[in-house]
C-alpha cells in the first residue's frame, strides 16, 4: 500500500511540475510577443476582424504603450490611455468615453500585452510554424473568458487573436507589423478636424 501511495503521489508531483513547466512556457511567449508591440515610438499594422458579435471590418491600427488610433471603412478611434474618442463617419458624430479592459481587447488587437499576466490560466502547444497560446479566465464573472493568440515562432509577432465575449468568437488577423516613431498627438481626437460632427460624452 505504501508503495503505491509513493507512486501515486510521485506521479502527482511530476504531472504539476509538467503543468507549471507548461505554463511557464506560456507566459514566456507572451512575454517575448509582448515585446515586439513595445517598441518605445510605437509600432503600427494592418487587421481584419471577423465577429458575429462585433462586425466584419478591417483597417489600420497605430499603437504606443495602451496608447492607439485605429481606422476603419466605418469609424476610427483614437484612445489617449484614458479615454477613448469613436468617430462614426456614417452619422458625422463623435462618442466620448472611458473603456474598460475587456471593451479595449473587442477594438485594439494588441491590448492582450496588459491583461495576460494577471487573470488567465495560460497553456500552449506548437502548430506548424507558430505557437498557439490558450488563456482561461480564472474569474467567471470576467467578460473575456478565453483567448486564442497565435504567435510566429521566429519573430515572436501575434497573427491571431481569437476571444470569446458573451459565448461569441471574434478573429482578429494581424498582418504587416512595423515599429515607427508616433506623436502622442495621433492618439488624441482634435476636434477641428472635424467642425460638423456631434460630440455625444458616454462618461
Amino acid at each position: 500500500m505504501k508503495r503505491y501511495l509513493l507512486i501515486g503521489l510521485s506521479f502527482v508531483i511530476y504531472t504539476f511540475s509538467l503543468s507549471s513547466a507548461h505554463a511557464e512556457s506560456a507566459k514566456s511567449i507572451l512575454d517575448k510577443a509582448a515585446a515586439t508591440v513595445s517598441n518605445p515610438g510605437g509600432v503600427q499594422a494592418n487587421f481584419e476582424m471577423r465577429s458575429k458579435q462585433f462586425g466584419n471590418t478591417s483597417g489600420s491600427i497605430s499603437i504606443k504603450g495602451r496608447k492607439f488610433h485605429a481606422t476603419t471603412p466605418q469609424a476610427t478611434i483614437w484612445f489617449d490611455g484614458k479615454t477613448q474618442w469613436t468617430y462614426m463617419k456614417q452619422n458625422d458624430e463623435v462618442n466620448v468615453s472611458n473603456p474598460s479592459e475587456e471593451e479595449l481587447q473587442a477594438i485594439n488587437p494588441y491590448n492582450f500585452i496588459n491583461i495576460y499576466k494577471k487573470g488567465f490560466k495560460l497553456s500552449s502547444k506548437k502548430v506548424n510554424n507558430s505557437y498557439e497560446v490558450h488563456l482561461k479566465a480564472t474569474d467567471k464573472k470576467r467578460k473575456i473568458q478565453e483567448m486564442y493568440i497565435i504567435v510566429d515562432q521566429n519573430s515572436y509577432r501575434p497573427t491571431h487573436v481569437k476571444m470569446q465575449q458573451n459565448g461569441k468568437w471574434s478573429v482578429l488577423i494581424i498582418s504587416g507589423l512595423k515599429a515607427t516613431n508616433l506623436a502622442d498627438g495621433l492618439f488624441q481626437f482634435n476636434a477641428k478636424d472635424f467642425p460638423q460632427a456631434e460630440i455625444i460624452d458616454l462618461r
